[in-house]
């Protein structure tokens, strides 16, 4: 996790934007001109031309809101089935995003949610090895399913070890249904949250830091406070990824609790609060033309990211 805190002290700000971009969160005019221009080049009866065109959409819209923002904060995370959804352009569109990420200089995690065994998990951690030498997923940390046990989550640990990669793996997440399983009661007293939160303290006490954190973090939703603090007490060399923030309800004061002593320890996500700020935008008017309108995207990204950024750096003051 060395250089997502050093990125993120770099900028002051322990946020991270989600790039899960949907039709409904992009302009109309921004979709329908990709689909226009797909249209006139490539051939009648190819069934693929919608999701290509949404694929292009996606991307200059990502573009508009990594260039708006990558003075503000330190990282992105891109959701995988956003882009899965479209097919082979989707996952072009998902890679294209990483590298440009990349290429700006911002640590991008790769929200995959990947969980299962044997060859296939080694398989899977290829997003942090790649294939052959070469970096195909541009990815810097990938998020991981622990369901499976340990036999799902050992290729992930070694694959980062290996690649100087890192990963999160989910522990107490942001929706509402995560207490029928989460929230179970062991044999011990433990919820079952906590007997996996001890298991990723576990899994990643190898690989230390300088910064006192492991390769291996944990997914703690903003949603759950007083147990996202308790966990911070419980797992003191795990690093957190925090999603929930905005639209799901998550506050700058409910995550802080979240953060260790010095203020480090966490990042925290926002999806639609920042990529969907735009459509509360007075400017906005259907009546613009592409460029103009992701113009309004890329002005409200970044007012909505600098204000997530001022809302915790008050927090954890």
């Amino acid at each position: 996790m060395d250089r997502l805190i050093e990125a993120i002290e770099s900028k002051q700000n322990p946020s991270v934007v989600g790039l899960d971009p949907t039709p409904a969160l992009i302009p109309t005019q921004v979709m329908n001109a990709y689909t226009i221009e797909v249209e006139h080049n490539v051939d009648d009866d190819d069934d693929n031309a919608a999701a290509t065109a949404a694929a292009v959409a996606y991307f200059e819209f990502n573009r508009a809101i990594i260039d708006a923002v990558e003075d503000i904060v330190p990282a992105v995370k891109p959701q995988i089935a956003m882009y899965e959804a479209l097919g082979p352009a989707g996952l072009d569109c998902y890679t294209m995003t990483c590298e440009y990420a990349r290429d700006h200089g911002l640590y991008v995690i790769g929200d995959i949610k990947r969980g299962d065994i044997g060859s296939t998990a080694a398989a899977y951690a290829k997003h942090l090895t790649g294939f052959n030498g070469s970096d195909v997923w541009h990815e810097d940390a990938v998020t991981v399913n622990p369901y499976l046990g340990s036999d799902g989550i050992e290729p992930f640990t070694t694959a980062a070890q290996e690649a100087d990669r890192d990963l999160f793996i989910l522990v107490r997440t942001s929706n509402p249904s995560s207490a029928q399983i989460q929230e179970l009661e062991l044999n011990d007293g433990t919820r079952v949250y906590e007997h996996v939160a001890d298991l990723v303290e576990q899994w990643g006490a190898d690989t230390i830091g300088r910064f006192g954190y492991s390769r291996t973090g944990a997914v703690v939703g903003a949603t759950h406070p007083e147990e996202g603090a308790a966990l911070r007490a419980r797992m003191p060399h795990t690093f957190f990824l925090v999603p929930g923030y905005g639209a799901q309800g998550g506050t700058a004061q409910s995550v802080a609790g979240m953060f260790d002593r010095d203020g480090s320890g966490a990042i925290v996500n926002s999806s639609r609060g920042i990529i969907g700020a735009w459509r509360n935008d007075p400017r906005y008017t259907e009546d613009l033309d592409p460029e103009a309108a992701l113009g309004v995207v890329a002005d409200n990204a970044r007012e909505a990211a600098k204000d997530m950024r001022d809302q915790l750096r008050v927090a954890l003051a």
